[in-house]
């Protein structure tokens, strides 16, 4: 269902131009940042793999992918939903060793997207991945890297303040940490969406931890693939964002599958015929580094910082008519 949400009496502080230049700004300023706070080296990623290799991120389980074939060859190539798979092969093959990572500019298309302000059928993110070692597959390791990417959040922040009056600076000195479970003892009444707003409202910036597995309630927050995330060592980054007056995430993370979490997780998942792909057979067998890694949304991080209503403001995508005319309506213009 496509929605739309303008408030009242919202005006884009920057026109389409002058819009395009703070996007550049704010994109080169935080990568650059968050490539020397983590230690990381931009790569060249594919935008479509081969769905026989297990590359590909399967989301919820639910989400089609774009597929199309290739002149002389026997399959057909999937557009990738993210690089959540395909990170862990190329830190080997690239020949990264331990403290060392990668990041890419990750472009993708969902298809199935349920379209309103800050979801798009285009999504882009820096997708990033940093080798660590078994030992340090913990929530100190998980911690310590969500607290070094707010820190470039911050900074970020601070940064565009100085370069464009209207920005004020809303993100709380620290980030809070919260785990779903305890989010369900909280607010046991609320949906997992409502539950997120409460906490992040009162907050301001938070990691939600442990997204993907059952909790006591016997649902799941959130839909969390069983192939690359362990789900007690993972989380989103979820900051209030007051122009919507909502809870906006702006990373998915988390320290992936070992051996034995992935064991576990595609039993629970009822995935097991994965275990015979080329990815989850190669984790299986230890012929992969341990990693920790995540996707930053880029189109979010823009939104955000630019203090737009509508994603639509900061990427180019297709919209239904009725909400490019509704934005129109109230001065906002979608690319």
């Amino acid at each position: 269902m496509e929605q739309i949400k303008i408030p009242d009496g919202y005006q884009s502080a920057l026109n389409l131009h002058d819009t395009q230049i703070a996007i550049k700004t704010v994109k080169d300023f935080f990568q650059q940042t968050l490539a020397q706070k983590l230690n990381l080296l931009r790569v060249s990623a594919p935008v479509f793999v081969n769905p026989t290799s297990g590359l590909n991120d399967n989301l919820n389980g639910v989400e089609r992918p774009v597929s199309f074939d290739i002149k002389g060859q026997p399959e057909n190539a999937e557009i990738v939903h993210s690089l959540a798979k395909w990170k862990r092969y190329a830190l080997k093959k690239y020949g990264f060793a331990h403290g060392e990572g990668l990041y890419t500019d990750m472009i993708a298309i969902r298809r199935d997207e349920d379209l309103d302000n800050i979801h798009s059928v285009y999504v882009d993110q820096w997708d990033w991945e940093k080798i660590i070692n078994k030992e340090e597959r913990n929530m100190d390791t998980l911690v310590s890297t969500v607290r070094a990417i707010y820190s470039v959040l911050r900074k970020t922040e601070k940064y565009m303040a100085v370069q464009y009056d209207y920005i004020e600076e809303i993100l709380p000195r620290e980030i809070a940490f919260v785990s779903t479970q305890e989010l369900v003892d909280m607010y046991p009444d609320l949906t997992p969406k409502e539950r997120e707003y409460k906490v992040v409202k009162e907050k301001g910036a938070v990691f939600l931890m442990q997204v993907g597995k059952t909790l006591s309630n016997g649902e799941r927050h959130d839909g969390r693939a069983p192939d690359y995330d362990d789900w007690e060592l993972n989380g989103d980054i979820l900051v209030y964002y007051p122009v919507l007056d909502i809870a906006l995430e702006l990373s998915s993370m988390g320290i992936r599958v070992d051996e034995d979490a992935l064991d576990k997780q595609l039993t629970i998942a009822g995935c097991d015929d994965r275990r015979e792909l080329p990815f989850q057979k190669a984790i299986l067998n230890k012929e992969l580094p341990y990693t920790i890694g995540g996707g930053i949304g880029q189109s979010r991080i823009c939104m955000f910082f630019l203090r737009k209503a509508h994603i639509g403001e900061v990427h180019a995508s297709l919209w239904p008519e009725d909400v490019m005319k509704e934005a129109e309506a109230k001065g906002v213009q979608l690319l």
